[in-house]
C-alpha cells in the first residue's frame, strides 16, 4: 500500500501552451471573445465556449482535408 498515490502527493505541473490551447486563444479573438475566455470562471457562458469549440472543429477539420489533399497529390507525384 505504500506504492500508491494520493491526490495529496501529486505535484501540479504548469503545461506549456499546446497548438490546440493557441488555436483556442486565435479562435476566441476572432470571435471577439477573448476577455471573457481570459477571465473564463465569471463570464464565459456555455454558448460563448461552444462557438469558440464549434470553429475550432471547424479549422482543424479543414486542416485534415487540406493536408489529406496534399498527401494525395504527393502520392499520385512521386519525384
Amino acid at each position: 500500500m505504500a506504492n500508491q498515490k494520493t491526490a495529496q502527493g501529486k505535484k501540479k505541473r504548469k503545461k506549456k501552451p499546446g497548438p490546440h490551447e493557441q488555436l483556442k486563444w486565435e479562435t476566441a479573438r476572432e470571435l471577439g471573445l477573448d476577455d471573457d475566455l481570459a477571465k473564463a470562471g465569471e463570464s464565459l457562458s456555455v454558448r460563448e465556449a461552444g462557438k469558440i469549440g464549434g470553429q475550432m472543429v471547424k479549422k482543424l477539420i479543414k486542416a485534415g482535408q487540406k493536408a489529406l489533399q496534399e498527401e494525395t497529390v504527393t502520392e499520385n507525384n512521386p519525384d
